[in-house]
């Protein structure tokens, strides 16, 4: 079967042109879903809540860069980290505004156990999109993988104050001079 790529013949060499649009803004209806997060009873609750969240955070800004999204994530999913990180190059370098990209090229750098080098994209994702559970929680995992454990703590609090059933709670300890 033949596949039509939507990204036009121009864009699929180096940088792209500034032509991406705004991300849709899904911050009312993430909202919403904060607020649930908080009022679940159990771990497949908030599974499903978090499922819902993804889908948002999914929602690329226009066709060209939801195809790379997805082709990125594919690759991912394959283990093929290397196509991966060239789609997350090539959706950040189109849409550098979009967290999405930024925080999907962090986790195909954490899975390569690169942690310091997942940082800098989980920060922008977080200065793009404060409230992004996933970069969150990656920002903690990767800073404690660095063995930057305070840092880690407060960056795991942080995803926790917004989701209680992250399942990367069982890695929460006291800070100095608290109790759990």
């Amino acid at each position: 079967m033949l596949r039509i790529s939507l990204i036009p013949l121009f864009l699929a060499g180096g940088a792209f042109a500034d032509g991406c649009p705004v991300a849709p803004d899904h911050s009312e209806p993430l909202q919403v879903l904060y607020d649930q997060l908080q009022q679940v009873d159990g771990d497949m609750e908030a599974r499903k809540v978090s499922n819902q969240m993804w889908q948002y955070w999914a929602d690329a800004p226009d066709e060209a860069s939801q195809e790379i999204l997805d082709e990125g994530m594919q690759a991912r999913a394959a283990f093929d980290f290397v196509r991966a990180l060239d789609r997350f190059d090539r959706l950040v370098g189109y849409c550098p505004f979009y967290a999405e990209g930024y925080n999907q090229r962090a986790f195909v750098t954490y899975l390569r156990q690169d942690y310091e080098g997942a940082l800098p994209d989980l920060e922008r994702a977080l200065e793009l999109n404060p409230k992004h559970l996933g970069a969150l929680s990656g920002r903690a995992l990767s800073l404690l993988a660095l063995g930057r454990d305070l840092e880690g703590q407060k960056a795991l609090r942080e995803a926790l104050e917004l989701n209680p059933w992250l399942s990367e709670r069982h890695l929460l300890k006291p800070l100095p001079g608290q109790e759990l």
